[in-house]
């Protein structure tokens, strides 16, 4: 999703996608982990959310809620908030979820929220794209979504990755906009 996601960013001119992730969290004790992963994008910092034009978010859904590492992160970004660093940049979100009715909706608002009170402007899809009227699995207002199915092997339908692209361009143009470019 966020690599469709990046590919709506960067279908408008002037618009750069950067993919991160966010370390998994200790059950036992704080864990130091590599600053760059074996596999995947790099992790997210500070200094990314700082930089961005834009930001999205995305996570798998954990009971109706965003998963802990990104919650994690979140949590971290404190000083951000302090000089209110993100404050009137847009935010859209994402998410995947393994069951049908697993929380779709819900996850989207919980990411939401952090970013309320950073006063980040939240980007979510209008009616207006066909894939919201047509779609069988994943796709709200609130964000794209994806049902991944019980054992999390479903591919993403034409439909939720037509969402995740119109997302990623709506978020370009509106940070586009409020840069005045």
């Amino acid at each position: 999703m966020a690599r469709q996601v990046a590919r709506g960013v960067e279908e408008v001119d002037g618009m750069a996608a950067r993919l991160r992730t966010v370390p998994p969290v200790s059950t036992v004790c704080e864990a130091v982990e590599d600053e760059i992963p074996a596999g995947g994008p790099p992790y997210a910092g500070l200094d990314d959310l700082r930089e961005c034009a834009g930001l999205a978010l995305g996570s798998p859904t954990r009971f109706g809620n965003m998963a802990a590492p990104l919650k994690y992160f979140l949590d971290s970004t404190g000083g951000l908030w302090l000089a209110g660093a993100l404050a009137g940049k847009p935010a859209a979100v994402f998410a995947s979820v393994s069951t049908l009715h697993g929380g779709h909706e819900s996850t989207l608002l919980s990411m939401m929220l952090p970013l309320l009170h950073h006063g980040m402007l939240l980007v979510g899809i209008p009616f207006t794209e066909a894939a919201l009227h047509e779609t069988r699995g994943g796709g709200t207002p609130y964000g794209p979504s994806h049902w991944s199915g019980p054992e999390s092997n479903a591919v993403l339908t034409i439909e939720e990755k037509q969402l995740c692209r119109a997302l990623g361009r709506r978020l370009a143009r509106i940070a586009r906009r409020l840069e005045g470019v």
